[in-house]
């Protein structure tokens, strides 16, 4: 008989299947981050290093992928995301990652489902440092740390909708998370600061992605999202092609939206976590919106 297969043959009675070597799907995730440093008050210069993240100790968070929003711009941006989300996410599944599903304010509709239940029955877990909790838009919410970061690179106290000539009212749009997005077995679903920190805790991850809109608000601020992980300790990375801004171009610094969206990701960069493009998990080509004029570049 041939050695290799006397091998395998003596590992069946041992584990009841055959005992292979992990696959690229089981194992580490090479990301290429990108930050932007600087030395004391010197010039900000983007540097880049690879980092391989173990697919068990990670985790996907997607931030408020409404499948409606006051403003119709950002909605349709929403919307035309929602496939290469799905491909991303079906990727760090296959990886062994933790996908959180987190649509803030609209958790409810998903009482009863097991990845809403999943959320509530992970055990509780202190965090190293208390949870921000000051409220914005009568939720929870994580500000602007003066000490830690500058000022946003885009004006958006008009709240940021791009739409051409008459502007969108602002109101509560959103019933759910957008049903393009798969919630599949093994998903969580939260909005609390506290129940996504209990799932982090209990299934060991140390690695955070963040995804989702919009990145001058909710991917920064949300009580799940960016300046709280990093606060709690957490390594965090932003897939800065799967996100989105609200940002008026006719506001400072007045460039087109997309620009904005890449200042601000610069923003995050600078003062908060590294950034990489889904296609370092997918294969793919990263994603760009259709009406991007620098979508060639």
């Amino acid at each position: 008989m041939n050695p290799r297969w006397w091998l395998l043959w003596m590992l069946l009675p041992v584990s009841g299947c055959l005992m292979v070597p992990k696959g690229p799907s089981d194992g580490d995730s090479p990301l290429n981050l990108r930050r932007q440093q600087r030395e004391g008050s010197g010039p900000w210069k983007t540097t880049s290093r690879v980092e391989r993240w173990s697919g068990a100790r990670s985790a996907v968070i997607v931030c408020d992928m409404w499948d409606d929003h006051w403003c119709q711009s950002a909605s349709a941006r929403v919307g035309e995301m929602v496939p290469a989300m799905n491909r991303f996410l079906a990727e760090a599944r296959s990886r062994g990652m933790l996908i959180i599903h987190a649509p803030s304010s609209v958790t409810s509709f998903y009482d009863g489902t097991p990845a809403r239940d999943l959320a509530r029955r992970a055990p509780f877990a202190k965090t190293p440092v208390p949870l921000a909790m000051a409220e914005r838009w009568g939720t929870h919410w994580c500000w602007p740390d003066a000490s830690h970061e500058g000022v946003l690179p885009i004006d958006d106290s008009d709240m940021g909708c791009s739409c051409a000539g008459t502007k969108c009212t602002i109101r509560e749009a959103w019933k759910r998370q957008h049903p393009g997005i798969d919630i599949l077995p093994g998903d969580a679903l939260t909005d609390d600061g506290q129940e996504a920190w209990n799932l982090l805790q209990a299934r060991g991850v140390d690695h955070v992605i963040l995804c989702g809109v919009h990145l001058n608000m909710c991917v920064l601020g949300r009580p799940f999202a960016i300046r709280q992980m990093v606060r709690l300790g957490k390594e965090v990375a932003l897939a800065r092609d799967l996100t989105d801004t609200m940002y008026n171009p006719e506001r400072p610094p007045g460039v087109d939206h997309f620009t904005g969206t890449d200042l601000v990701i610069g923003h995050v960069e600078r003062y908060w976590c590294p950034s990489f493009e889904s296609s370092d998990l997918t294969g793919g080509k990263p994603f760009r919106f259709a009406s991007d004029p620098r979508r060639g570049d």
